[in-house]
């Protein structure tokens, strides 16, 4: 009977420390996608013009990285604090943790290199070396063409700067050690040919990031079928706003679109007539950026249309918006 018990507490020592081994492993030696890379980006026009045009109106860093006003539809970053960070994506929202954008003014990127911006985009570990949660979707921006990603950089740098300390991000138990996993080392791809709609427009939709918020996610893990819509957004006034399904399924989805119809979606909120209007709590909102997607030229946009017709259709149909009750 001795020589079991002294068997069973040998066997329940060796787990303990295979487990805090393990966990020790995970926080000390992950994220590993290398060093930042030894990197000085050349600030011509045209990549601080391209730049730009992602940063704005496709992979709308801007959007994330600002102060967005929630009175308005669609919640446009206010003036003068583009690049200044301190939004929060937290557990009310449903992440596993409290993530806060940085500050991407160089009152604050002043102090990195461009080598370790790059790799914080694209792979997803910061200047110092901790991993950054895929709230900023570095798995796809890794997915991208090098060359806009230095056209990024170029113009974040020309931001104003901006003082702006913002609070730290602290993921929860059991992301805290998850979050060491995800981090990877990116996979570039060139940028399709314009004439090439269906690569091209499958390039934009990575850089757009739009599978991340039209799939169905919990506590930061995508649970939902492809593209099908489902993730709930909780606003700050107790309402909540759902994803739609931009499948191309006929009646759940976008199947019965025109391409016309999906330019000009976007396009309406940059037409000249147009104004923002007001919304108070309890009406119809939404995270979607409209009025930063809208400055997408009708190219682009006709790309992502055709890319998107291409996908399996789901027949997930969710309600748009839901008040507080």
């Amino acid at each position: 009977m001795k020589t079991l018990v002294k068997v069973l507490v040998y066997v329940v020592l060796i787990l303990i420390v295979l487990v805090v081994g393990s966990l020790a492993y995970i926080k000390l030696a992950l994220p590993n996608v290398g060093e930042a890379p030894d990197l000085k980006i050349e600030a011509t026009d045209m990549r601080i013009e391209r730049g730009r045009y992602l940063a704005h109106h496709v992979m709308v860093c801007i959007d994330c990285h600002s102060q967005r006003d929630w009175t308005l539809f669609s919640g446009p970053p206010m003036d003068g604090t583009w690049g200044q960070g301190g939004e929060r994506f937290a557990q009310e929202f449903g992440f596993p943790g409290k993530f806060v954008a940085s500050n991407i003014t160089p009152a604050n990127l002043g102090s990195w290199t461009d080598g370790e911006i790059f790799r914080a985009v694209t792979s997803g570990v910061g200047k110092d070396g901790r991993p950054l949660f895929p709230i900023m979707p570095h798995l796809s921006y890794g997915q991208l063409d090098e060359e806009d990603i230095y056209s990024v950089i170029a113009y974040i740098r020309t931001l104003s700067p901006i003082q702006n300390v913002t609070e730290p991000s602290k993921a929860d138990f059991p992301m805290n050690f998850i979050l060491h996993t995800i981090p990877q080392k990116p996979n570039f791809r060139k940028r399709p040919a314009t004439t090439d709609l269906i690569e091209y427009g499958k390039y934009l939709v990575t850089a757009a990031s739009c599978f991340d918020c039209h799939t169905r996610q919990e506590k930061g893990q995508f649970v939902g079928k492809p593209f099908a819509g489902g993730f709930e957004f909780p606003m700050p006034d107790g309402s909540k706003v759902i994803s739609a399904n931009i499948t191309p399924h006929p009646t759940s989805g976008i199947g019965n679109w025109t391409e016309e119809q999906f330019i000009r979606r976007f396009k309406m909120y940059s037409d000249s007539n147009y104004v923002v209007p007001k919304v108070a709590p309890g009406e119809f909102q939404t995270i979607m950026p409209w009025v930063m997607y809208s400055g997408m030229n009708e190219e682009d946009l006709r790309a992502m249309y055709h890319y998107l017709r291409t996908l399996e259709p789901q027949d997930e149909n969710y309600p748009r918006f839901v008040t507080a009750k």
